[in-house]
């Protein structure tokens, strides 16, 4: 049986480019060995929802936005609220 040749791993990558170029043409499970398992904890600070609305909404909103000096998001947010409270 063969094994095949693997190239080792760099210690450093030049940039994020590089590090995908050649995660891009390499086989992770080549290099099992070299992975180690570490121990994550994060916190959640916000959700992002993704909702459909009429093109001349989003651009009437943006526009708003753009004026008022906030993101889109946030104006969205708040002109929802709004609504929501009037419908309540």
């Amino acid at each position: 049986m063969d094994k095949k040749r693997v190239e080792p791993t760099p210690e450093h990558f030049e940039s994020y480019e590089a590090a995908a170029e050649f995660w891009d043409t390499h086989d992770t499970t080549d290099y099992l060995n070299e992975f180690r398992t570490v121990e994550v904890t994060t916190e959640l600070h916000a959700r992002h929802f993704e909702i459909e609305i009429g093109e001349t909404v989003a651009i009437d909103l943006q526009a708003q936005a753009i004026t008022k000096g906030v993101k889109i998001g946030e104006l969205a947010s708040h002109l929802l609220r709004q609504q929501l409270d009037l419908v309540a």
